[in-house]
């Protein structure tokens, strides 16, 4: 039975019992930040189960893509070593949510291994917890389980919980025997640890709240949620005992090694490759791509310990990224979203690929001849960092390779010079001043700035200094709140509306609108003239100037985004935006530097939206319902239950909270400004829109009509009389250049005459002001042919730097290095240098000694051959 039959048979078992078959979710829990990465089936359930949540269904069942290598689940350094560890993994499971408990999970996990598979039960064996006399009965008494197949475990092992507090309770596990001429005994056995009795499916029963001090209360819906691993229970239909041998990874098996050129699929470095491919591959098409923090770093490490099991095989070329292909040969029925991001996923591993080729052959001759010198058994933790630091090592890679060799690494070590050098970045960091405001106001500020820019309005609450007044003076600075303003306070990206509160008795200018938690308006700013009181009735009005400008960049930004998707794919998510009138600033994910062409592409695309003119229009419903209908979300970003949803005609829909021109046609006209990688796997562009686009292009006309006129071309002829000037220029310079060697040649045979014979060496000290350093070394050449056995030092005064070069012929560096003898001068002239023994060069910047440091070689040549 293969894999993708397993798959098949278990949620079709479930959905005839029914169960809903809900789709795997992304690698990337949404509102989670607990998680690093879905690493159980649950994790989508997770609201369901706590209560926050209610599904159009009370039993469920599913095939989750998991991933463990980070954080609290890690399984990464084990993986390629032992049977069953992976960074990827696929847990089938089935759900109840309040609906059936555990007689029927139960007897619906039995009814699935023996009736369903046909597994005897004489190979599985039963673990409960040893307090749940109910699931004992019902394993005893209704199911049947042979008792000397059948063990009482205490928490440790078959007690789950969600965290400290919440929901939790019993487990029962179930094991399947893979044998006698396999090491280990059974569950709760002290040789249960050997690899003969596998875990193969665990039942959780959630049926208590934990509080705080440890009590245990009735939960009012008791839940079962289950899990059961795809690759082991394929190992047991399969009759193999490791997961490496199933079908799954049979074929990635057998790429691997003819990319890498080995034969034995046994081998633990090709099973680490395939491995990693399936995790790698599978979080770049959930929108992972790598970087040096969080969930991208983690991918990175993934990788590159791949590439590193291939460069340990002998492959120095790139060969990850061709996996991609046997990847989705293997799973991209059953998951198509991989053969839909395969591209993206292919481009990305290649980028990373070539990045760390560039220092893995360096970093690893460092860590190799570390472990050569090492006394003892144990890699210093700043070799660890350096490595880290220097190379792009990830620490846990450097682990594998030294414990390939029985040695650990100095993790405190390695620790300490982390955090040192996280003090040094904090040191040189400069943090802007704190604006938060803690208003203790329980109350809410209405928004009315979607339909408004003005609007009258009740002070609600007055600060200054952090502290809450009644009262703010003329002159003084202060937050105001009101019961409802058209402000719009900075958020997703964009700034804070400015304005004015006025009123007959005072004017208040807001220079800046914040949000505080509990969705209060903070209106920043200054007292102008008058008194403010709290209670007191005022207008409300929004700078329209401002707004209008910074909504035109908002609403460019979202026709960006939707272009960027376009032309360079799918994977391209924000990461980041900063949207004001002046411009507009959107990073998002992209592995490379985008051409010429692609940024003239996204142009075109943005400008013939707004050449539409399609209306922009806004509408709140359920967040699900969003997403169906296509509206982007960022994945970890919290969400309400609702959310607003902007839509520019059919070409951009996102989830925004922020304010838009009335159509995509008031944006008038954009332009890219700039586009430049900020981070590993982030790429920024900043553009202008409306009047402010109309200006830069202005402004690089007028630049255009400047040059035209100063090189004497029109328009259309200025780039070929610019490429005219770039080659005149260009053999003019060679010209120079040849004319110096014939000056440098000229004055070589007038200076050969100029030197001195000191112990049957000839030595030439002289001063050419105006000659390049370039010059200085061709004519010390030429004078070494000229005078033999010589030694040479020549000066020059250029713009009040003085540069220096010393040769030494080659038969006479034995007694005299031309560092040395560079800088006999150097040191005397506020300089240092340092070359070949038969070549140095040296600068200085005190030229008024120089002639009496020229002087004084002779002596020194002298005394050195004395």
């Amino acid at each position: 039975m293969t894999s993708a039959e397993l798959r098949k048979l278990f949620l079709q078992y479930f959905a005839d019992r029914g169960h809903a078959v809900v789709p795997t979710s992304p690698l990337i829990p949404a509102n989670d930040p607990t998680l690093l990465f879905t690493n159980a089936g649950m994790v989508q359930f997770k609201d369901v189960f706590l209560g926050r949540e209610e599904r159009p269904y009370v039993r469920a069942t599913s095939s989750q893509r998991c991933v463990r290598a980070g954080g609290k689940h890690n399984d990464l350094e084990n993986v390629g070593y032992t049977a069953r560890h992976h960074t990827f993994f696929e847990m089938l499971g089935n759900f109840s949510f309040g609906d059936y408990f555990k007689r029927d999970a139960i007897q619906y996990a039995w009814g699935f291994l023996t009736g369903t598979l046909g597994l005897p039960p004489e190979k599985l064996w039963v673990t409960v917890y040893d307090q749940d006399k109910e699931a004992e009965e019902i394993w005893l008494k209704e199911v049947g389980v042979d008792p000397n197949r059948f063990t009482r475990i205490g928490t440790k092992d078959n007690f789950w919980s969600m965290g400290d507090t919440g929901p939790c309770g019993p487990c029962t596990e179930i094991f399947y025997d893979h044998g006698p001429e396999i090491a280990g005994g059974p569950p709760g056995s002290p040789e249960e640890d050997g690899d003969r009795y596998i875990e193969i499916w665990n039942l959780v029963f959630m049926q208590y709240d934990r509080s705080a001090d440890g009590t245990l209360t009735p939960l009012p819906k008791p839940s079962v949620d289950t899990g059961m691993g795809l690759e082991r229970l394929a190992a047991v239909m399969q009759g193999v005992h490791s997961n490496y041998e199933i079908d799954l990874f049979r074929n990635l098996l057998t790429a691997a090694a003819g990319l890498v050129g080995v034969s034995d699929l046994t081998n633990s470095s090709l099973r680490v490759i395939a491995d990693h491919i399936r995790s790698c591959a599978f979080l770049i098409a959930d929108g992972v791509l790598p970087s040096n923090e969080g969930r991208g770093y983690v991918l990175r490490r993934i990788i590159r310990r791949a590439i590193r099991h291939g460069y340990k095989l002998g492959q120095r070329e790139p060969f990850f990224h061709q996996l991609v292909d046997a990847l989705c040969a293997e799973m991209g029925e059953a998951y198509p979203e991989l053969v839909k991001a395969r591209d993206t996923v292919e481009r990305a591993l290649l980028k990373e690929e070539e990045r760390f080729a560039e220092t893995l052959d360096q970093g690893m001759k460092i860590l190799d001849a570390e472990i050569k010198s090492l006394v003892g058994k144990v890699i210093a933790g700043e070799t660890a960092f350096q490595l880290y630091d220097t190379y792009g090592f990830p620490v846990d890679l450097t682990a594998d390779v030294a414990r390939e060799h029985g040695l650990s690494v100095d993790m405190a070590g390695f620790d300490a010079a982390m955090e040192a050098q996280r003090e040094r970045a904090r040191a040189a960091s400069h943090f802007a001043a704190d604006y938060s405001h803690d208003i203790q106001l329980d109350a809410q500020c209405r928004f009315t700035g979607y339909q408004f820019l003005a609007g009258q309005a009740r002070v609600l609450a007055l600060s200054k200094d952090g502290q809450s007044v009644d009262r703010l003076e003329a002159g003084e600075d202060g937050v105001v709140v009101l019961d409802e303003t058209p402000f719009y306070a900075e958020s997703g990206g964009q700034v804070g509306d400015r304005g004015e509160i006025v009123a007959d008795g005072f004017r208040f200018e807001v220079t800046d609108t914040r949000k505080q938690a509990g969705d209060l308006i903070l209106h920043v700013g200054r007292v102008v003239s008058g008194a403010l009181r709290v209670g007191a009735v005022a207008d409300a009005r929004v700078d329209e100037a401002r707004r209008r400008a910074t909504a035109l960049n908002h609403s460019a930004t979202h026709l960006l985004h939707a272009a960027l998707r376009r032309v360079l794919g799918d994977h391209v998510a924000q990461k980041g935006s900063l949207v004001n009138p002046e411009r507009l600033r959107f990073d998002f994910s992209h592995f490379e530097p985008i051409s010429a062409e692609q940024l003239r592409e996204v142009e075109r695309l943005v400008n013939a939206e707004i050449r539409r003119n399609a209306a922009v229009s806004a509408e709140t419903m359920a967040k699900d319902d969003a997403v169906k209908a296509g509206a982007m979300a960022l994945f970890g970003e919290k969400y309400g239950d609702e959310v607003r949803v902007l839509r520019i005609g059919d070409f951009s829909t996102e989830l925004c909270g922020g304010t838009h021109t009335e159509r995509a046609g008031d944006i008038g006209f954009f332009k890219i400004v700039t586009e430049t990688g900020v981070a590993s796997g982030v790429r920024r562009i900043e553009g202008v829109t409306g009047q402010g686009a109309v200006e830069w292009v202005e402004a690089g006309d007028g630049l255009i009509q400047a040059l035209s006129e100063r090189v004497k071309a029109g328009r259309d002829g200025l780039d070929e009389k610019v490429q005219q000037i770039l080659d005149r220029n260009r053999q003019l310079e060679k010209e120079l250049e040849k004319l110096k060697s014939k000056m440098a040649s000229a004055a070589g045979s007038d200076l050969a005459s100029l030197a001195v014979e000191i112990a049957g060496l000839k030595l030439l000290v002289a001063r050419l002001d105006g000659t390049d350093p370039k010059s200085l070394r061709d004519l010390v050449d030429q004078l070494k042919n000229k005078l033999g056995s010589a030694a040479i030092v020549l000066a020059a005064v250029q713009e009040g730097k003085v540069s220096l070069i010393a040769g030494v012929t080659q038969d006479q560096t034995g007694r005299i290095k031309a560092g040395d003898l560079v800088n006999v001068v150097a040191t005397q002239v506020g300089g240092k240098g340092g070359g070949r023994p038969d070549l140095a060069q040296a600068g200085g910047n005190d030229a008024s000694k120089l002639d009496v440091a020229l002087q004084g070689v002779p002596d020194w040549v002298r005394q050195r051959l004395a």
